[in-house]
């Protein structure tokens, strides 16, 4: 009952989702999108994603809002580095015991980000599974599939000279929170206690701020030219994602001085003693995604 509850809740807020190539309704066996006209030769790409364990910190500081986006980010985001445009979007839920508001709010999230990077959130699963889940706990997943012109899949013309451009991460994201529950352990701070790097949020809060949605931008920026290849900053942070776009025979040269490192990150090193060279290859370090572009296009 809870689940059919559920289903009737959040049908207005997959409907501010829809794209034109959905056909049917939610609540079927399958969700059906046919592929955009626009493509003359149209290419799929997958993706698939979780929040990791910064749904403990959710679930612990009892906030809710905004795991949604961070599941929708963390596929669609990646989507884009090939330079592909999200069509749609598929949740799984999974549960103990359905709690209706929890996941009403939940979904409202995953909406919030569909709508936001342009793709529908057609369909999901709702998994309620006694003595699988401790009372209260859950977790989630998301997949998404978009669609590009064939032979533009990116990276593609990377070359030495290219400059590299690094987009504002909105935090910590979605990656690094097994040590980021550890940092906050050793700190003595308690999720509700004023963050001593964000005025005027708890450290919950602080630490639950979104991942931020590139799609529009990243999008727009291939379309115009110029865009050589995308780097998602997940984890693994900057030292190992970027390298995934490069050729073989090229290497990045960064200055870790062109951007201030958001405080979030200074605060977590100088309360665990973490080096450097750790925080640049477990979080983002202020940067959530780099482009690899030709000089001419930089600015």
């Amino acid at each position: 009952d809870a689940g059919n509850q559920l289903v009737e809740r959040i049908k207005s807020v997959t409907k501010k989702t829809h794209r034109p190539e959905v056909k049917g309704n939610l609540g079927g066996f399958g969700a059906l999108c046919e592929l955009p006209t626009k493509y003359k030769k149209p290419l799929l790409v997958s993706g698939t994603d979780g929040v990791g364990t910064k749904l403990r910190v959710a679930m612990d500081a009892n906030r809710h809002d905004g795991v949604g986006i961070d599941l929708v980010a963390m596929c669609v985001n990646d989507l884009v580095c090939q330079g592909a445009e999200p069509l749609f979007f598929l949740d799984y839920f999974a549960t103990g015991k359905l709690d209706l508001d929890t996941a009403t709010t939940i979904i409202n999230g995953i909406a919030a980000g569909c709508e936001a990077s342009g793709c529908a959130l057609i369909g999901g699963e709702t998994a309620e599974m006694p003595g699988m889940y401790s009372e209260g706990d859950f977790d989630l997943a998301g997949f998404s599939v978009g669609a590009m012109e064939r032979g533009t899949a990116l990276p593609a013309g990377v070359a030495e000279g290219d400059v590299l451009l690094g987009l504002a991460s909105s935090g910590v994201h979605s990656n690094g929170y097994s040590l980021v529950r550890k940092v906050v352990e050793a700190s003595g701070h308690g999720w509700d206690d004023a963050a001593p790097f964000a005025d005027g949020q708890s450290l919950g809060e602080a630490l639950l701020t979104p991942t931020r949605l590139y799609v529009k931008s990243a999008l727009a920026a291939v379309r115009a030219g110029g865009v050589h290849a995308l780097a998602h900053i997940t984890g693994g942070g900057l030292t190992e994602n970027l390298p995934r776009v490069l050729p073989e025979g090229l290497g990045a040269e960064i200055d870790l001085g062109t951007w201030e490192l958001p405080g979030v990150f200074s605060w977590m090193a100088g309360v665990a003693g973490i080096e450097e060279s750790e925080m640049l290859k477990t979080f983002n370090s202020g940067i959530g995604m780099v482009l690899a572009v030709d000089p001419r296009a930089a600015e």
